[in-house]
């Protein structure tokens, strides 16, 4: 095995722990809540998503948090939020929760393995360069992918040559995982 060969193991391990982090807050929440989520519309979701985005970006920008919690979680709950938007693209959003803990967390894992999948593939081809990127620039990438979902949605997903929803919330996932990973690296060192 090569250097490049381990750092591309390297990376499927650290994304598998962050994602795995990530399920078991979801799983968590789905026995305290239920999967209350899907009453969620998809405009819903992506102010979601953007609430969280502009969150990170304020702590990174003013370094202060009031309510004590730190960039990391946030990166956490965009990838849990970013799979809720997924599930709802593919299942539509319900009147009332319609479906149980179970069935939700096997939705959460086919989604999950499909991001893992686009995120090998996408690493292979771009050769590793999220690990020389600041972490505030994946932030501004997310931001920048949620703004692109707005676009989408009012245009009631009539596009012409972009991507649709679901593949900006797996770059959404994809980023804030990468986010993660850096934070918990920035913690080690």
């Amino acid at each position: 095995m090569n250097n490049t060969d381990e750092q591309f193991s390297k990376t499927e391990e650290q994304f598998r722990n962050v994602m795995a982090e990530c399920r078991s807050l979801f799983a968590k929440k789905l026995h305290d809540y239920g999967a209350s989520w899907r009453i969620l519309r998809p405009v819903s979701l992506t102010d979601q998503l953007f609430i969280k985005a502009k969150r990170i970006r304020s702590l990174e920008t003013t370094g202060t948090s009031l309510v004590g919690e730190g960039i990391h979680p946030e990166f956490i709950a965009l990838i849990n939020y970013g799979i809720i938007g997924l599930i709802q693209l593919e299942k539509g959003y319900a009147d009332t929760v319609d479906m149980t803990p179970d069935q939700a967390l096997n939705l959460y894992d086919e989604h999950a393995k499909k991001c893992l999948e686009l995120m090998l593939r996408k690493n292979h081809d771009y050769n590793e360069a999220w690990r020389d990127m600041r972490v505030s620039s994946y932030t501004d990438f997310i931001l920048t992918k949620i703004q692109r979902v707005k676009e989408i949605e009012n245009l009631n997903g009539s596009t012409l040559v972009s991507e649709g929803i679901d593949a900006n919330y797996m770059d959404i996932i994809n980023y804030a995982c990468f986010g993660a990973i850096k934070m918990l690296e920035n913690k080690e060192l």
